[in-house]
């Protein structure tokens, strides 16, 4: 029998409905788990279910009948995936849950923005509106998206379907090639051109040792049209200390951020400190999470964790043991 431990259910919402796998198993749910119970909690567990608890060499070490950890995001970069291949665990992640809700999210910020919904709100409810004593007042520029240009750093299902939904308002949609790249092939625009020419910036990149940071001064200086930059896709992405030194010098037009560079931020995380601008928008990590794309997610988990133990794993991104369990 099977023992599966979710190390933190909390994240996600509690209409979600998470189907019992189809063998025979125990199942222990938590809300959430600090790292100092990490340990205890999967002590004896053949399966995990995490989405953002950490689990490093120390604890992994300590739980030998341990074979899948079933990660319920996209993103591992919480696994030592270098020891789970030394200690035969499998990793599993979910994919391509999230074509319409993180890119709606993201062109929500960016109409947002674009058209200074939030500066026109705060106005109206100052009484600008009365004051200005006629149907329509101007206090702030508009926009529009169609023949703009939309620059994308990331080239995957969700960076693909926002290049599609960009196409659909009319823009000029450009995939950046990675820096220092020439030899991508026709779908990449150099790194530096897409910089310097676009009107909007959106980031959908995965978190690696080689893209922390890949947005910092030099880079916001390089960006010559004063564009608005998104991001939904992972904090650590962007020097936030360098985002707000572009803000105020006016380097880019305005952020929208769904995500920080640790979550949830702490007082004194830059993004909050402008949060309360009108060209900027903080969400709360919550670009991946309609009621659609969360069940598609659970449904997508325990078919990756019944996969496994029939043997034939899916979505493994480390698969130590040939997909057995």
């Amino acid at each position: 029998m099977h023992k599966i431990v979710f190390l933190d259910r909390d994240t996600l919402a509690p209409q979600i409905r998470l189907r019992r796998p189809a063998f025979e198993h125990t199942l222990s749910e938590h809300a959430r788990t600090r790292a100092d119970e990490v340990a205890a909690r999967l002590a004896g567990a053949s399966i995990a279910i995490i989405n953002k608890v950490r689990l490093g060499v120390e604890v992994l070490e300590r739980l030998p009948e341990l074979r899948l950890i079933a990660v319920a995001a996209t993103g591992t970069d919480c696994v030592d995936k270098a020891a789970c291949q030394r200690l035969g665990i499998a990793v599993a992640n979910i994919r391509a849950y999230a074509v319409n809700t993180v890119p709606e999210h993201t062109f929500a910020l960016l109409l947002a923005l674009r058209r200074n919904l939030l500066a026109y709100r705060a106005d109206v409810l100052a009484g600008e509106w009365q004051r200005a004593e006629q149907f329509c007042f101007f206090n702030h520029p508009i926009r529009d998206l169609a023949g703009a240009r939309l620059g994308i750093i990331g080239a995957g299902a969700l960076g693909r379907r926002v290049g599609e939904l960009g196409r659909a308002f009319g823009m000029d949609v450009v995939f950046a090639a990675h820096k220092g790249r020439r030899d991508m092939g026709g779908l990449y625009t150099p790194w530096e051109e897409v910089l310097a020419t676009s009107d909007v910036i959106s980031m959908h990149s995965p978190l690696t040792e080689a893209t922390r940071g890949q947005i910092a001064l030099a880079e916001f200086r390089a960006m010559k049209r004063r564009p608005l930059l998104i991001n939904t896709s992972r904090g650590g992405l962007v020097d936030e200390a360098d985002l707000v030194r572009a803000l105020d010098e006016g380097l880019i037009a305005g952020a929208g951020f769904d995500v920080t560079s640790s979550e949830p931020p702490p007082p004194d995380n830059p993004l909050l400190q402008v949060a309360g601008r009108p060209n900027v928008i903080l969400t709360p990590h919550v670009a991946w999470a309609s009621d659609e794309a969360q069940q598609a997610l659970a449904d997508q988990l325990i078919d990756n964790i019944e996969a496994f133990v029939a043997g034939r794993g899916q979505n493994l991104v480390c698969d130590p043991g040939g997909a057995s369990a």
